[in-house]
């Protein structure tokens, strides 16, 4: 009951109603990516959109289904994917302001600070 009243109100944590029934009567589902977000389009090919599996965050959307909602690319990723470079790495969503961010040797978020031969601290005489 309460997760059906949140999604009358809340756009944060997936689709509203509103945007369920929008996207049942106007969208054709184009396809689905690896997190589980799904792709529309309306009729016409003039307007695209996502459907957020969970978070609404924008960095969970990998590049190639970045560059078709923009129109970049014509031909969504499941009719002609982009050729990847062996050394090209997977898709990771931007992780900044989370436990799994990245945290250099020194910084404050480290658990336990390397201990550092090249830097002595001043202190007043």
């Amino acid at each position: 009951m309460l997760k059906s009243i949140l999604r009358i109100f809340t756009w944060w944590d997936g689709q509203t109603l509103n945007t369920q029934f929008w996207s049942w009567r106007n969208g054709v589902k184009i396809g689905e990516d690896g997190d589980g977000n799904r792709f529309y389009e309306n009729r016409d090919g003039s307007r695209r959109w996502v459907i957020y599996n969970g978070e609404a965050e924008a960095s969970r959307v990998s590049p190639e289904w970045h560059g078709w909602l923009h129109q970049t690319y014509q031909d969504p990723p499941t009719e002609s994917p982009l050729p990847r470079k062996a050394w090209e790495k997977d898709h990771q969503e931007n992780l900044t302001g989370t436990a799994m961010a990245y945290a250099p040797a020194g910084s404050l978020r480290v658990e336990k600070p390397v201990a550092r031969s090249d830097y002595e601290a001043w202190t007043p005489e």
